[in-house]
C-alpha cells in the first residue's frame, strides 16, 4: 500500500480522535512504529490492520469506520487538496459522478504508485446509479461511499447510497438522486488556495 494512503489514515485517526488514540491504534495493530512515510511502501495487511483496529477501539462496525476515513478526506481543512482535485470533475454532482471512472489515472499522473479502486459507473435512470468499485482489498467501497457524502453535500445535492455485492463479487454503491439542487453548495473557487 503506498505510504499516502497509511498517512492519510494516520492523519484521518490523529485529527478525529486525537494523538493519544492514534498510540493506541499503532499498539492494538502491533505495527511497531509511530508515523507513516508518504512516500514508502507498506504492506496491505499493515493498512487492513489500522482501520480493523480503530474500528475495534470505537466498538464501530468496519464499514463505519471506512465511510468515515471517505468524509474525512473530502471534508477536512486540513487535507482540502483532495477536494480541489474532486472539484475538478465538475460544476454540478452529477457532472462529477460521470468523472469518476478517470480519476485513478489522473491521480497517477500526479503519484505514479497510487494505486486507487477502478471505478465503472453505470446510469440505470435519470436519477438512479450504480458505481462498481473494484480493489484487492475488501471495503474500498465504503470509502468511496464516504467520499460521495461528502462530495454530494459540498455540491448540494440529496442522495440516498447503499452498498451491496454483485454477482460477480464485486462491491457496488447504489447512488438515488432525487434531488441535485436540494441546497446550496460550498463554495468553490479554483483559483483561490486554502489557507
Amino acid at each position: 500500500m503506498h505510504g499516502l494512503v497509511n498517512r492519510s489514515i494516520q492523519y484521518f485517526i490523529t485529527d478525529t480522535y486525537g494523538v493519544n488514540f492514534w498510540e493506541r491504534v499503532i499498539d492494538h495493530a502491533e505495527v511497531g512504529f509511530r508515523d507513516f512515510d508518504s512516500f514508502n511502501t507498506y504492506d496491505d495487511a499493515l493498512t487492513v490492520k489500522l482501520i480493523a483496529a480503530t474500528s475495534a477501539i470505537l466498538k464501530k462496525p468496519l464499514t463505519t469506520t471506512l465511510e468515515d476515513l471517505g468524509t474525512y478526506l473530502v471534508g477536512n481543512p486540513s487535507v482540502y487538496h483532495v477536494r480541489r482535485l474532486l472539484r475538478l470533475s465538475g460544476t454540478h454532482f452529477t457532472e462529477f459522478l460521470t468523472e469518476l471512472e478517470d480519476l485513478p489515472e489522473r491521480a497517477k499522473l500526479a503519484l505514479p504508485d497510487l494505486d486507487l479502486p477502478e471505478l465503472r459507473l453505470l446510469r440505470c435512470g435519470p436519477t438512479d446509479f450504480q458505481l462498481s468499485v473494484d480493489y484487492p482489498l475488501p471495503g474500498a467501497a465504503y470509502v468511496v461511499t464516504g467520499v460521495l457524502r461528502a462530495m454530494a453535500d459540498d455540491y448540494g445535492a440529496l442522495v440516498v447510497m447503499d452498498v451491496n455485492t454483485n454477482s460477480e463479487g464485486r462491491e457496488v454503491i447504489s447512488l438515488t438522486m432525487p434531488d441535485p439542487s436540494f441546497m446550496a453548495g460550498r463554495k468553490f473557487d479554483l483559483a483561490r488556495v486554502a489557507k
